[in-house]
């Protein structure tokens, strides 16, 4: 079976904030937009952004973490997996542009079945973003061994 697009919706406290963050941080190409949620084009994927009046005072959503790899992982989280050519760009992007990560981009289960290079960050709202490559993605997104 080919992959298709997967859709996700997340709300923000400010729409046009985040409207910069995901068009001129992550280079997301935007979609349609009304007065309350914009859609983007996250790596092939639809990413749809919406207003939320009820975010806390702090203007930030609260998350839990888990330990993954002695890291604190903020869950939940969304992401991208991407050729290793596309993450290295990518994180060499967001540092140019002043990212704070959560967790830096490194490569995690070093010499394992699931190594990987990753790296989490949040947009303005507090919603957890995560990158990760694979060197084969095909053998090994869900390699067990």
């Amino acid at each position: 079976m080919a992959l298709t697009p997967f859709h996700v919706a997340i709300p923000v406290r400010d729409l046009e904030e985040s409207r910069q963050f995901y068009h001129n941080v992550l280079n997301c190409r935007q979609g349609r937009s009304s007065d309350c949620w914009v859609d983007f084009d996250l790596y092939g994927h639809q990413l749809v952004i919406h207003q939320d009046a009820s975010i806390g005072r702090d203007g930030r959503l609260r998350l839990h973490h888990n330990s993954v790899d002695t890291h604190a992982v903020p869950v939940p989280h969304i992401g991208v997996v991407l050729e290793m050519d596309d993450w290295e760009a990518l994180a060499s992007r967001l540092k140019r542009k002043g990212v704070k990560f959560v967790i830096e981009p490194y490569v995690r289960f070093k010499g394992q079945a699931g190594e990987q290079a990753t790296m989490f960050f949040y947009d303005p709202t507090g919603n957890a973003l995560e990158f990760k490559a694979f060197k084969c993605i095909d053998s090994q997104l869900f390699a067990t061994d």
